[in-house]
């Protein structure tokens, strides 16, 4: 603005010595035309140099703003940009992001860097449940460099993941779930050495997943409920995840053998929901100390191998909902912790009697199979119409072995209706 006020006064400068300054020279005198009737010839201005127009000015220049931090100045132009991309704010969470004092924005929180302790900076962000809308994170978040965490659950973010979020050398925690990304996996956080928690659940990402996000060094990964389609890794027990879900998708195969490599870290694991193929690998008795596997809808066959007698921790067993057969192992139905042993819509046709004491408990659910003289089992006419064609898996020989030393049975499902709560991540 100040510029454009002094271009004007150059101007008028310029034309008042173009006019005036002859009248004071030569004896020249100027009159108007009714009182001489001589006068000199006119004189052509010159064309004025065309008008500059200047940029624009942010909403507040951060010069003018007492911050705490350098760096926090450097990231006020950056989160201004992000708020006027905001096209939807019902909680008025904006609201509060005004002034120089960002550590106490609504969802933003500072503490001091790595590398240095005596400097104050944005750390993390939380903006779960804010119901905020905009088209993108572009240009925000990947222009934090500071940033260790960022979580954004259930709010209404959308467009594709930034591949700048690789230069994000502190962010170790990454929640961009229940929004509306779409586009790719986003390949950026394969080289991301330092984030331990993922979690894109609930959004519209296609394609499939790089089996190397299988050997991240990640405590966490759920990318359940997109859009993937593609055979299951044979790396998936590569993973040193302790939670891992894959659910409601469409992951298609066999479940790998390296499942059992993963022995030594997973907890919890959801397959469910997807298109899963073949027979239940003996391998998955190694999970020693797995809480939680549920692989229910799906469309896996054969019997249940004696293995799974091993998981001497697990809580919820679901595999219901898939093509399953044969007899229902004792031992499986002996382990101590099991609080839920989801098992219908299969077409199993024998159980033992620790068995059925589980389904008198509340914790084995076996309804819709074809166990005789078991209520709410499936026609005969359908059951028989399941064993027409002559189905096996391969290697039959592991179904009945046991890769553990069976501790004696627990007679807690004996004694007690009690169930703990769900632990499911979903």
């Amino acid at each position: 603005m100040g510029n454009f006020i002094l271009l004007n006064i150059e101007h008028l400068f310029h034309a008042f010595f173009i006019i005036l300054i002859p009248c004071f020279f030569d004896g020249v005198i100027c009159t108007d035309s009714e009182s001489s009737s001589i006068l000199p010839p006119l004189i052509p201005l010159p064309p004025l140099p065309p008008l500059v127009p200047l940029p624009p000015l942010p909403p507040l220049i951060p010069q003018l703003l007492n911050f705490a931090d350098q760096r926090l100045a450097l990231v006020y132009p950056i989160i201004m940009t992000f708020r006027n991309m905001i096209i939807s704010d019902p909680l008025g969470i904006t609201q509060t992001w005004v002034g120089s004092d960002i550590c106490n924005y609504k969802g933003f929180y500072c503490d001091n860097p790595p590398d240095n302790k005596s400097a104050t900076t944005l750390a993390s962000i939380d903006f779960n449940g804010f119901q905020l809308s905009a088209p993108t994170l572009d240009g925000f978040i990947d222009q934090l460099p500071d940033l260790a965490l960022f979580h954004a659950n259930s709010n209404n973010f959308s467009g594709i993941v930034s591949p700048k979020i690789a230069n994000l050398q502190y962010l170790y925690e990454l929640d961009i779930s229940n929004n509306n990304f779409s586009g790719p996996f986003p390949t950026a956080v394969l080289t991301m050495n330092s984030l331990s928690f993922l979690d894109i659940r609930y959004n519209s990402f296609t394609g499939s997943v790089p089996p190397q996000i299988f050997k991240q060094t990640l405590d966490v990964l759920f990318i359940n409920n997109n859009n993937f389609i593609q055979k299951l890794p044979d790396n998936l027990g590569a993973t040193r995840a302790l939670y891992l879900t894959l659910a409601n998708n469409r992951f298609t195969g066999p479940i790998p053998k390296s499942i059992g490599s993963a022995s030594s870290s997973l907890k919890e694991v959801l397959l469910l929901n997807n298109l899963i193929t073949g027979c239940i690998p003996y391998e998955l008795g190694f999970l020693r100390d797995a809480t939680l596997f549920d692989a229910g809808n799906n469309r896996l066959t054969g019997p249940l191998p004696c293995s799974l007698g091993c998981l001497d921790k697990m809580e919820e067993l679901n595999f219901a909902g898939n093509l399953l057969y044969g007899k229902v192992p004792e031992v499986v139905c002996e382990l101590g912790n099991l609080v839920n042993l989801s098992l219908s819509n299969n077409y199993f046709t024998s159980v033992g009697p620790i068995c059925r004491q589980l389904i008198k408990n509340g914790v084995l659910d076996l309804r819709k199979n074809c166990i005789q003289h078991l209520a709410d089992q499936r026609s005969v006419e359908e059951c028989a119409l399941f064993f027409v064609n002559p189905r096996s898996c391969p290697d039959p020989s592991t179904f009945s072995l046991l890769p553990c030393k069976v501790p004696p049975k627990s007679k807690g499902h004996l004694v007690s209706d009690n169930a703990a709560f769900s632990k499911h991540r979903l």
